[in-house]
C-alpha cells in the first residue's frame, strides 16, 4: 500500500491515531460502486451501534476473515452453526442479535442485486440532490447531521425488505462513507479529493 500524503487539515473527528486518519485520508466520503464493500460497510455499521467505529475499524480485518471477506452469497450462506462458531470468535463483536442480522442482510442484498441489477444501483439512488445538502460544511453542521431525510427513507424501505439494524442514523453513517454525500468539512484537506471522485464517479 502507497504511503499516503501528511495533510495539513482533517476533520476533527478522526483525531490523531494513524489507523483512523489513514480511513479518513483514503477511504471515507470517496464513492464506492462495489457490492462487496457496500455491504461490509453496511454490516460494520450496524455492528458498530452502541460503540465507536475506531472500534470497529481496529476489528474490521477480523470481521473479513469472520464473514468470508463480506462476500454476498457466501455470507447468504451461513447457517446457525455459522453463528455460534461466531459467538466464540473473540477478535470480532460477539453480539447475536448483529450476527444473525448479518446473515440476514447477505439474504435481502442478494434479493436487491437481483432487483436492481446491482446493490450500488439500489443505493445510489437515495443520493441526496446537491440542493439539499449545505453550502459550507463546518464542524458545527456537521453536528446537526446525524440523519437526513434521504437516510431516513432509505432506512425505512431496507426494513421493508427485511433488513435489520438499518435505522435512519445507521444509513446516514454509511451514506457519509460509501461517498453518497460529501461530509469533509469546508477546510478538511481531502474534502476537494473527494469531490473530484465524485464528479468522476459512474455506478
Amino acid at each position: 500500500m502507497p504511503s499516503l500524503p501528511v495533510l495539513d487539515a482533517r476533520c476533527h473527528w478522526c483525531g490523531e491515531d494513524p489507523l483512523y486518519t489513514a480511513y479518513h485520508d483514503a477511504e471515507w466520503g470517496f464513492p464506492v460502486g462495489d457490492d462487496r464493500r457496500l455491504f461490509e460497510k453496511i454490516c460494520l455499521e450496524g455492528f458498530q451501534s452502541g460503540l465507536s467505529w475506531i472500534t470497529i475499524l481496529r476489528k474490521r480485518e477480523a470481521f473479513r476473515e469472520a464473514f468470508e471477506g463480506f462476500e454476498i452469497e457466501r455470507v447468504a450462506r451461513m447457517d446457525g452453526g455459522a453463528v455460534t462458531r461466531l459467538l466464540g470468535n473473540a477478535a470480532i463483536v460477539r453480539h447475536r442479535g448483529k450476527i444473525e442480522s448479518t446473515l440476514n442482510n447477505a439474504q435481502r442484498a442478494r434479493e436487491l442485486a437481483e432487483e436492481f441489477g446491482s446493490l450500488a444501483a439500489y443505493f445510489w439512488r437515495w443520493e441526496p440532490p446537491a440542493a439539499a445538502r449545505p453550502r459550507k460544511l463546518t464542524r458545527a453542521v456537521l453536528a446537526t447531521l446525524a440523519t437526513s431525510p434521504e437516510s431516513v427513507a432509505l432506512a425505512k424501505d431496507l426494513k421493508q425488505r427485511g433488513w435489520s439494524f438499518v435505522g435512519p442514523t445507521t444509513i446516514y453513517a454509511f451514506m457519509q462513507a460509501m461517498g453518497l454525500v460529501n461530509d469533509h468539512e469546508h477546510d478538511c484537506a481531502t474534502r476537494a479529493g473527494v469531490l473530484a471522485a465524485r464528479k468522476a464517479f459512474i455506478v
